[in-house]
């Protein structure tokens, strides 16, 4: 008698749970990290993903059922219309500054300049609207020729002279093109607001919502790497306050983003903090003081931080071991995860590292041997999912089936 969808959920959401907490499930659970593969495997080009929302969350939902994977990742769902409205700087998309079936790519700059941490620390909101804003956003160029929020001090005075100045044509258009990309951004969410309901009734649950740590955002979005490197030499202490003022703002979000959305685990990306971006003593120093607090908020309110450490972060193994036993999943990218086993397997949970280039052009045969491989190594007595080290968008079909499917038949464990 087949399972019903509801008994393949709770069958799946409890493998995923008993790996968490470092039990022995009935075989070893698969994560899908799909991203632009649905799309072609739908004959879907990349560019279409950002202007054809139901077509998109179409072919994510036939992948999802055709592969079956235990847990995946949900679909991203970005407007091309809303970017190219908002004539935003900080990313290329598909078919707009790079061709139609690349990836996009996020265009690093210092939109925040070494001199402005100051008014960054003292007057942030003004600061993002007046200065940041008009610089990652050609549509809203010309918010930088408002007046100061501080000028809002006057009463009566103040609405009439912000009131002149949002009606100067310029700013009346920046105001005009903010309305119109919402509009619609409004109408990709529809297509999508549902997927992860509709997908649990189908018997598939998805990691949750996302959390980025402090030093990222500041180095990912404000500085630049460039520049959040130079800062730890020339001005530390700045960069530490900036990281110090947006920690709550970012374990707020996190919480409440996780509990609106009835998921609990948060996807954590981590960028900076690889072996190969800062010294042992910056990462203890910058780094991880931050990122230890946004894993522990989120475990004190019931919550699974889900981080994945994009990079190597081999040197940084012994840190995790800090962390509550059974709390946290740690997906790898290129960190030796046969290390991680031995150092914090008894620990957390590993997830990984599936080579992309073996599910991009390797054969089925390969692609079955480094699966055992990681089965009998990183699979022992559980506490182990199994994900690829980053995503599928590129791998073949055969291979991703052949994945899942000897996974599945391999990777169970004797009761």
């Amino acid at each position: 008698m087949e399972k019903t969808a509801e008994e393949l959920y709770r069958e799946r959401l409890s493998r995923i749970e008993d790996a968490i907490h470092l039990k022995v499930p009935d075989r070893v659970p698969i994560l899908a990290s799909f991203r632009y593969f649905p799309a072609r495997y739908a004959g879907m080009t990349y560019e279409d993903v950002y202007y054809k929302p139901k077509e998109w969350i179409e072919a994510n939902r036939r992948t999802i059922i055709e592969f079956q994977p235990d847990m995946y990742y949900p679909p991203f769902t970005e407007s091309g219309k809303a970017y190219e409205i908002l004539g935003l700087k900080q990313v290329k998309w598909p078919g707009h500054g790079i061709p139609s079936n690349a990836s996009h790519q996020f265009v690093e700059d210092e939109y925040m300049k070494a001199d402005e941490y100051d008014a960054f620390l003292t007057d942030r909101s003004n600061w993002i609207i007046r200065t940041y804003l008009p610089r990652i956003s050609e549509a809203l160029e010309p918010l930088k020729n408002l007046p100061s929020l501080d000028s809002m001090l006057f009463g009566y005075h103040s609405l009439s002279m912000i009131a002149a100045t949002l009606v100067r044509p310029e700013v009346e258009n920046a105001l005009k093109s903010l309305l119109k990309a919402g509009r619609e951004m409004v109408k990709t969410h529809a297509a999508v607001s549902t997927f992860d309901e509709h997908m649990a009734t189908l018997g598939f649950p998805a990691i949750g919502r996302v959390a980025i740590t402090a030093f990222d955002v500041i180095s990912d979005f404000h500085r630049g790497m460039r520049g959040s490197m130079v800062d730890m030499y020339r001005q530390p202490g700045k960069l530490l306050r900036a990281i110090e003022e947006i920690e709550p703002i970012i374990i707020e979000g996190a919480l409440a983003a996780a509990k609106n959305s009835g998921n609990p685990r948060v996807f954590i990306p981590l960028h900076r903090g690889a072996d190969g971006f800062m010294s042992d003593e910056q990462f203890r120093t910058f780094y991880w003081p931050s990122l230890k607090r946004l894993f522990l908020a989120l475990i004190e309110e019931g919550l699974t931080p889900c981080p994945f450490f994009e990079g190597r972060f081999d040197s940084r193994l012994e840190y995790l071991r800090e962390l509550p036993r059974g709390k946290v999943m740690a997906r790898f990218d290129a960190t030796d995860v046969f290390k991680a086993k031995e150092i914090i397997g008894d620990m957390m949970c590993i997830c990984g590292n599936m080579p992309i280039s073996v599910m991009q052009v390797g054969t089925p045969d390969e692609v079955k041997s480094y699966c055992k491989k990681l089965i009998d190594i990183v699979g022992k007595d559980g506490g182990f999912i199994m994900c690829t080290r980053t995503v599928l968008d590129e791998a073949k079909p055969e291979n991703v089936r052949t994945w899942i499917d000897f996974t599945r038949e391999y990777g169970v464990y004797q009761s």
